[in-house]
């Protein structure tokens, strides 16, 4: 018999067919949904969920339809930003939360709790998320942050910011710590070549001679062993990737759905 799961609003798992009024809730046929867009930062926690084995289904946020602004969505993320991950605990928004959540609750790709290497990880991790990840945001959606006609003013003003990110990245991976090491994934490995490939990629009409994966050669070997792993197969074949969606991205071509 398959075991169903419900996933109501909230921090509570509820047992299917026990709802109160007003809860959201659907029944699934596996532990986790990922509410994803193609070669958006879904794509993360699509990589990851396949690298630790775990079944989980996909609900596409349509962007050409703005999904992610509808009813719908922002009852599951507020924000209307892409990722959501239902879980039995209910669902989580934030890509670094769910890749944090996700490697505790299933003991894989990061340090333990109680490990000696956690706190660099978990540094590093945040540097990721809180730092590289939202400059890379100014560099794609700089109409957001001012005036439309001083938008490729600031993003030429982003782009020595993110080249040193890569080059601070790139010494940590010099010295190959496991959870930054070419022969061992971890979510944060995942992370950064996701938003390696983006910076090789968007935002489509602008300059991007800039970023050269060549210039972090350690980084580089990351992304090469990353490309022949099962999970990035997998990915590949979802999302419309390309043979090589870090080391020499070509814009998605997916089954369903579009990446802008």
């Amino acid at each position: 018999m398959t075991q169903k799961y419900a996933f109501p609003i909230g921090n509570v798992a509820i047992e299917a067919f026990g709802t109160q009024a007003g809860v959201y809730i659907r029944i699934m046929n596996a532990p986790y949904r990922l509410h994803y867009a193609p070669d958006n930062a879904s794509l993360v926690i699509r990589l990851v969920l396949e690298e630790m084995g775990l079944s989980f289904e996909t609900t596409l946020v349509d962007r050409r339809q703005s999904a992610q602004d509808g009813p719908a969505y922002r009852a599951l993320n507020p924000n209307g930003l892409i990722p959501v991950l239902e879980t039995p605990q209910g669902p989580i928004f934030e890509t670094a939360a769910i890749l944090l959540w996700l490697a505790d609750t299933h003991g894989q790709m990061a340090p333990a709790p109680d490990s000696p290497d956690r706190a660099a990880f978990l540094k590093w991790l945040f540097f990721a998320s809180n730092t590289l990840h939202a400059d890379l945001r100014v560099l794609f959606y700089a109409e957001k942050y001012i005036d439309t006609a001083q938008a490729d003013t600031l993003r030429h003003g982003i782009r020595p910011r993110l080249r040193q990110h890569l080059r601070v990245l790139n010494d940590v991976a010099r010295s190959a710590p496991d959870w930054l090491h070419a022969d061992q994934p971890s979510v944060l490995t995942y992370y950064l070549a996701c938003q390696m490939r983006w910076m090789a990629l968007y935002p489509a009409r602008a300059d991007r001679s800039w970023y050269q994966l060549a210039d972090t050669p350690y980084l580089q070997t990351v992304l090469m062993n990353l490309e022949s792993r099962p999970a990035t197969r997998a990915a590949i074949s979802a999302e419309g990737l390309g043979i090589t969606p870090f080391t020499s991205p070509a814009y998605a071509k997916p089954p369903e759905g579009s990446a802008t």
